[in-house]
């Protein structure tokens, strides 16, 4: 079903580009394929369409296998887009060696999405950035620029070793 690829393939990225590269690098090498994207992009069907320091976007179709009972997309679907481009966000501005975890997510549905919305955009941009803790806020919008959901989020920073053992 996935529309979107990634150039680099998909997988989990190794701890020593963590530790050696900032946020930014990273997302440049899994931009121009040098890294793999996250395996949630593929399941998504997520692509990176652009980014810079504190703003990360990326577009995604959603379709019928993401339907609720209700015939319409399940909202988890429009949160994983909003958390993925808010956390990217943060994740834009660390520096090599540094990493985050979601602590706070909030998210503010505006429309039904449908596999007949199409394309839609989720971009997330920084609100402040401290030492240990970072706030995002994220819009998903259409390919008309109408507002479907938004959302914010506050993350926690971490070294990367301490944050691989948090998800241990």
């Amino acid at each position: 079903m996935n529309r979107h690829t990634s150039p680099g393939g998909y997988g989990v990225i190794g701890p020593e580009h963590v530790a050696e590269l900032s946020g930014l690098e990273i997302f440049a090498r899994m931009h121009d394929g040098r890294l793999p994207a996250p395996p949630i992009a593929k399941l998504l069907d997520m692509t990176m369409s652009d980014y810079e320091h504190g703003r990360v976007a990326f577009v995604s179709t959603p379709h019928s296998e993401l339907y609720n009972p209700l015939g319409t997309v399940h909202g988890g679907y429009t949160a994983a887009l909003l958390d993925s481009c808010m956390g990217c966000a943060v994740h834009s501005t660390l520096k090599a060696g540094q990493a985050y975890m979601t602590v706070e997510l909030k998210i503010n549905y505006v429309r039904a999405l449908t596999e007949a919305t199409g394309e839609v955009r989720a971009e997330g941009k920084i609100i402040s950035l401290g030492r240990q803790i970072a706030t995002a806020e994220g819009r998903l919008t259409d390919s008309n620029g109408r507002l479907l959901a938004h959302g914010t989020t506050t993350c926690i920073i971490l070294s990367a070793r301490s944050a691989q053992g948090a998800s241990q």
